[in-house]
């Protein structure tokens, strides 16, 4: 399994052998890292950090896109938590940070955020992929580390943007997709069918620009979840006998029953987005940027269980191979849900290009919970199916606003000096009512309540100074006011209604890279920062029942202060690139998810834990027109150490790794293109086994909520079949790996599509 990491170091050893023949000549002037946007909003420009790149050419060759998510499929330790086409809870993981802290990482849209900052996890504060419309890509810059004081604390781990086509003609594009992937696991062997229609037009007259995109996915995903027990020590001829359960065990290693799946959903998304921009002057523009999302989810379960008379059975007391076990009605229930989202992100800026001794950019983005509805039912099934009681879980008023002015001044031809204002506010409204009737009923009482608001007002500069012809400086900070107030909890039963308290509090962050290059192709570079991430409201007024007590464990969690370094050498030729990292991250005050004592029983919630470190080396490399014309290599291949320090919380974490990050993981791709019509692709994915637990006392991986290692293939053909009209068909986890990221993944999936461009 570990070829894809052999072939990558096997590739590396290679192109590290021609730079050393390649003609390097004598020393040379720094090159700096130059992103061509629409406006320079993205705070790219002059970016101090290792960056990384694909483009919508690369992604039309190389990648099987029907997601925005697809298009970071192969970028250096980037893994989108995408359990099956179309999920909207898919949380970037980073270098140093798992799936389980989303906040760690910015995600922008032709400068809009849409990272949900409301929390630091991977279900209600994933990004807001459906705000993407795939085909509207123009390239994707992904930032690793927080080197750039232009950006909050939150880019500890990575900043993601996206970059969408504008066009300087008359211009327009259709696709159609399909799907189709073959699932296999205890008892569902079946296939899942997507589908997926896409256009855009778009036309520049004089100053003004436009695109207008469409996009539309129907889609089933296999199971997400499974409903299981432990199995009882002891024999008993109590309960209703049952057939159909799969023996198995937990992460634990505990020996369970696997009794039904749930999270099967069918999802039907619409997204409309555009930008139009309007050139007030040959150097100022004005954009405005939007995306609509609709998303109408409803979702499934499957019982393995079936009775003396062939029928489903969800719930009760049951006689499972000689041994009693009580099922709640919950176990399978809470599988079946209807989901209804509509959300609306809009941004409006104002840019100028001169090139000259000045330049600004104002940028106000705006994101809302149009609607949030999510309906389960609490009666036991199969009757919950045609009704009964249930609740209503929303998130209608949740939104944020952020607001960017940020100023570039260029004093000498070696010096640009970069400073700016940011400020956001985000509110976090989540309430949850009782049904009468979960399919029908409207919102009656109301059963809990998470509500609460965060601001941050940042001032930030940057100085990249060009000390010598060889020599780039560059060193900026960043101070932070952030406070959080109107916290509330409330909860019907278990009984709570409880006002938290207000909190403020202010850090600085300082930054600085160091780059030399000193033979031309080559630059080595030097970085440190420190970088401060303040608690979400969700983080913060988190509600946990223990037994008949309901409680806010910690309103006053601290922010977490990241200290980053990297040590980078990274060779250029005419045909390819080699880039070899050395990285550190230590972090005081982690806000993790872990085990502690509340009301006298253990449980897992968001803490302070004292100190936990994280240290890799990572190698990328590339190379065009290897052995034979056509044929391009790329690959990267990282080894990352994690460990906890110090944690007075919980003692058995104490020198174990970090949850959901492996010890090794890469990529290789391969693309022949023999024609400028035909492109061939064949990729491969690796990582090792992750821990679930902050103790790692998940001993077994490969089953329901463990982190199992995986190697997945990959396949993809394009062939154009004129100037406008292209094919292509792929195969995603061509070996068809089983495996297990806390949920079941996607197996082997053959997907074909026809696209048409004018």
């Amino acid at each position: 399994m570990r070829f894809p990491l052999f072939a990558t170091a096997a590739c590396a050893a290679a192109l590290v052998a021609q730079a050393a023949h390649a003609d390097d000549g004598d020393a040379a002037t720094v090159s700096s890292v130059t992103v061509t946007a629409p406006s320079s909003i993205a705070n790219l420009a002059d970016a101090p950090n290792t960056v990384s790149t694909v483009t919508a050419e690369q992604l039309d060759r190389t990648v099987n896109v029907v997601t925005p998510e697809d298009a970071l499929r192969y970028v250096p330790n980037v893994l989108i938590r995408q359990r099956h086409i179309g999920d909207t809870q898919s949380p970037i993981t980073t270098r140093t940070s798992g799936v389980g802290a989303s906040a760690r990482s910015l995600l922008f849209v032709d400068g809009i955020l849409v990272s949900a900052l409301i929390g630091n996890n991977n279900t209600s504060a994933s990004p807001k992929w459906g705000l993407i419309n795939p085909d509207a890509i123009a390239r994707v810059d992904v930032l690793n580390g927080p080197f750039s004081a232009a950006y909050a604390g939150n880019a500890i781990g990575s900043v993601v943007a996206f970059v969408t086509r504008m066009p300087s003609r008359l211009e327009a594009h259709a696709e159609i997709q399909g799907a189709s992937q073959s699932f296999s696991r205890y008892g569902d062997n079946r296939d899942f069918a997507t589908g997926r229609f896409a256009a855009d037009i778009g036309d520049r007259m004089a100053p003004f620009a436009f695109r207008l995109s469409y996009n539309h996915l129907d889609s089933h995903a296999q199971p997400l979840t499974y409903v299981t027990a432990t199995v009882p020590g002891a024999a008993s001829t109590t309960g209703t006998p049952v057939t159909g359960a799969f023996s198995d065990a937990n992460r634990s290693g505990q020996p369970i029953q696997v009794l039904g799946a749930g999270g099967l959903e069918h999802q039907v998304q619409d997204n409309v987005s555009g930008r139009l921009t309007w050139d007030l002057t040959p150097s100022v523009t004005a954009a405005y940027t939007f995306g609509l999302f609709l998303n109408d989810d409803r979702s499934i379960v499957h019982s393995y269980l079936r009775d003396a008379a062939g029928n489903p059975v969800y719930a009760g007391g049951l006689n499972i191979a000689g041994r009693f076990y009580s099922v709640a009605a919950g176990g399978f229930s809470n599988g079946v849900y209807h989901l209804d989202e509509a959300e609306l992100a809009q941004g409006l800026s104002l840019s100028s290009h001169t090139g000259g001794a000045f330049d600004y950019d104002l940028i106000l983005t705006g994101f809302d919970y149009l609607k949030s509805h999510q309906r389960t039912p609490t009666t036991a099934l199969p009757g919950g199916f045609t009704g009964g009681a249930g609740s209503d879980a929303e998130l209608d008023g949740t939104s944020w606003l952020t607001f960017d002015g940020d100023g570039r001044w260029r004093p000498a031809e070696t010096q640009t000096v970069m400073f700016g204002l940011h400020g956001d506010s985000y509110l976090l409204d989540s309430p949850k009512y009782a049904l009468a009737d979960w399919l029908a009923a409207a919102p009656g009482a109301l059963q809990t309540l998470s509500k609460g608001q965060t601001h941050t007002w940042a001032l930030w500069a940057q100085d990249v100074w060009a000390v010598t012809p060889q020599i780039k400086l560059t060193l900026g900070g960043r101070y932070e006011w952030w406070r959080a107030e109107k916290g509330r909890n409330i909860s019907a039963s278990p009984p709570l209604n409880a006002h938290q308290p207000d909190l403020s509090d202010q850090a600085f962050s300082p930054k600085a890279v160091l780059a030399w290059t000193p033979r031309e192709g080559w630059t080595l570079k030097a970085s440190l920062a420190i970088a401060n991430r303040f608690p979400t409201v969700s983080e913060l007024y988190q509600a946990i029942t223990t037994g008949p007590v309901l409680s806010v464990p910690d309103p006053n969690l601290k922010p977490e202060r990241a200290l980053s370094s990297e040590l980078s050498a990274q060779k250029d030729w005419s045909s390819g690139s080699l880039r070899v990292s050395l990285f550190d991250e230590r972090i005081r005050n982690a806000l993790i998810s872990q085990s502690g004592q509340l009301a006298g029983s253990t449980v897992n919630f968001v803490q302070n834990i004292d100190r936990t470190r994280a240290t890799g080396v990572e190698v990328v490399a590339d190379q065009r027109d290897v052995l034979i014309k056509g044929l391009e290599l790329s690959g990267w291949v990282t080894y990352l150490d994690t460990g906890i320090e110090k944690d007075a919380g919980f003692a058995a974490a104490v020198g174990r790794r970090l949850p959901q990050l492996p010890r090794w993981r890469g990529a290789l791709v391969a693309t022949w293109s023999p024609t400028d019509r035909l492109d061939v692709t064949l990729a491969a994915r690796y990582a090792d086994r992750m821990f679930a637990t902050i103790d790692n006392s998940d001993h077994y991986a490969n089953t329901y909520q463990g982190f199992g290692a995986f190697f997945v293939a990959d396949a993809h053909v394009r062939y154009k079949l004129n100037d406008h009209l292209a094919v292509g068909v792929g195969v995603d986890n061509l070996n068809d790996r089983s495996y297990v990221l806390f949920h079941p993944f996607p197996q082997r999936t053959v997907l074909v599509d026809l696209k048409y461009s004018y």
